[in-house]
């Protein structure tokens, strides 16, 4: 079976367009097979974009959307923030959407391959990610803590995660190497922010 974060050059494309409108803001996002909720905005990120738009009273100077998809979480901030954001994600039809998507919504934003962050160079004051769980523990372990390394001082990783997929134990397992925080839950998603 073929994942959203898996690259099948085989795959037949249908690209299509995302409608989207969030506050005051209208948003087109070009979506194809092959990549995370190609037909709608995914109801976990939007909760996560939603809940850091709300919550968040920190200065943020940079941000990094990782596993980023077709660019909803990244772009939604770039605009609404009116801030540079730095997207990747290993499906590169999911990196090419994004590059359109970036163009097509006029924000300050740039899209490349990465196996989680393995071509990530910077450091940031956000990262945010709704990370692909069906990828396995591993992987999951490998976008959150492997994320704290990329943190500026101060800065935080925010993520979104079923409850019903181990929200619990992960937030336990890395209770036990930095700060974290559970900062909102909604149809058992739970937004959580970790800090080193």
């Amino acid at each position: 079976m073929e994942h959203y974060f898996t690259n099948n050059e085989n795959l037949k494309s249908n690209l299509h367009d995302i409608k989207f409108s969030f506050n005051a803001y209208n948003f087109t996002f070009k979506s194809d097979n092959g990549v995370f909720s190609k037909n709608k905005v995914d109801y976990a990120s939007l909760f996560l974009v939603n809940t850091f738009l709300k919550m968040n009273n920190r200065d943020i100077n940079s941000i990094l959307d990782i596993g980023c998809g077709y660019g909803f979480i990244g772009i939604t901030l770039s605009k609404i923030l009116n801030i540079h954001v730095d997207m990747f994600d290993i499906n590169k039809r999911a990196v090419h959407l994004a590059e359109m998507n970036i163009k097509e919504n006029g924000v300050d934003a740039t899209a490349g391959v990465s196996n989680i962050y393995e071509s990530v160079t910077n450091k940031y004051d956000l990262i945010i990610t709704n990370p692909p769980i069906r990828a396995g523990k591993e992987v999951l372990r490998e976008f959150l803590k492997g994320g704290l390394a990329k943190l500026n001082k101060d800065g935080e990783l925010w993520f979104v995660i079923s409850k019903d997929k181990g929200a619990k134990s992960i937030k336990e397992e890395l209770d036990n190497v930095c700060t974290t925080n559970l900062i909102a839950k909604s149809k058992g998603f739970w937004v959580i922010s970790l800090k080193k």
